[in-house]
């Protein structure tokens, strides 16, 4: 219990603080909202009503706790439904105490709407994540199983050329920038030999189909970005599994194994591979969450319509509350992800504490 509501506080403070940089950061830049939703033609009187319906005519820090309200699932809201703090439908809430003129409530959290297509943000990020979430861990499966077994390979094989190259094929993988390496993917393996592989230069984890109409999987997008994003950890996995394994080789636990008569696969696979997967497990993590970072730009190279494919698209249409949806978002779920990771820890060695 101890450790669940500390994660959780860690968690709550590591939002707010995010939360709180973008809002300033995003405040500070010169652009001003109003004339970004009524474009080219506007007037001041209809300027000025957009301000005030989105409260940008109040103070900064009046601007702040409205913020800090709209993205907590605990708030207030005002029974006079001219109030600033009234933000939510009724249907949407439910009232936990009357303050006054002032209700606390339990509701939905609030994104605010895009500047650009006017759609709940919420709604908009939730309809691309899938995407990008199928994206990671489909590279993170092929970095993890490739990366692995090469590890392996190059440790029963210490010194020779296999080892050695191995160790320069990974040391290439971790030298090359993730947007380097989605150009130069996408040129080979989809334009030069794309009549080989049958590849496509660019395209969406769903499609729509022209004939019915309906939305249908195709898992060819998803190869190339995922290769991609695999190269760099892959990298990584080979010289994490390489060295965990030699290291595992001479202890006295695979001696004594030895000496009962074990063969050597059933000692690899009981006892050198498992105890040899911590580290690498334990790298899995920080580099899942770098895959959903990473994929800003690869996803935008190959059109794949994900969360990275919407930050970018965001940031050059100057849409701010979908970009910050889209960077909390991210936020809170890689808080999620070391969460879970830290109870799988756990599960793989007793010997650590939940503090």
């Amino acid at each position: 219990m101890r450790f669940f509501l500390k994660q959780s506080i860690q968690g709550l403070l590591i939002l707010w603080g995010t939360a709180t940089i973008l809002f300033f950061i995003f405040h500070a830049l010169p652009s001003d909202p109003a004339r970004l939703l009524l474009g080219q033609r506007s007037d001041l009187k209809t300027e000025m009503a957009i301000r005030k319906e989105l409260g940008l005519d109040l103070p900064l820090w009046k601007q702040y706790i409205l913020y800090l309200n709209d993205l907590s699932f605990l708030g207030f809201s005002s029974v006079d439904e001219n109030s600033q703090l009234f933000r939510v439908k009724e249907d949407e809430i439910f009232i936990l105490l009357k303050l006054g003129k002032l209700n606390f409530i339990l509701k939905k959290i609030n994104l605010k709407n895009s500047y650009q297509t006017g759609r709940p943000v919420l709604n908009t990020i939730l309809n691309f994540f899938p995407a990008t979430l199928w994206l990671a861990v489909f590279s993170l499966t092929l970095a993890f199983l490739i990366g692995v077994l090469l590890g392996v390979l190059a440790a029963y094989n210490k010194d020779t050329w296999m080892d050695r190259t191995i160790i320069a094929l990974s040391v290439t993988g971790m030298s090359v920038p993730s947007f380097f390496a989605a150009l130069l993917i996408l040129y080979v393996f989809a334009y030069v030999l794309g009549d080989i592989t049958g590849l496509p230069m660019f395209g969406n984890l769903y499609e729509i189909d022209l004939a019915t109409g309906e939305s249908r999987l195709s898992l060819l997008h998803i190869i190339l970005p995922g290769i991609t994003l695999a190269i760099r950890p892959l990298a990584i996995f080979v010289s994490l599994t390489r060295n965990a394994v030699l290291e595992q080789m001479p202890l006295d636990y695979v001696i004594y194994a030895r000496s009962r008569g074990l063969s050597e696969r059933t000692i690899f696979w009981r006892h050198i591979l498992k105890n040899s997967l911590n580290p690498v497990l334990t790298h899995a993590t920080g580099w899942f969450a770098s895959i959903l970072a990473g994929s800003i730009f690869v996803e935008y190279v190959f059109d794949y319509k994900g969360i990275g494919f919407l930050i970018v698209q965001s940031l050059e249409k100057y849409d701010l509350p979908l970009l910050m949806g889209c960077l909390l978002f991210v936020s809170f779920f890689m808080i999620l992800i070391n969460f879970a990771m830290d109870l799988v820890y756990r599960a793989l060695d007793p010997r650590i504490e939940l503090k």
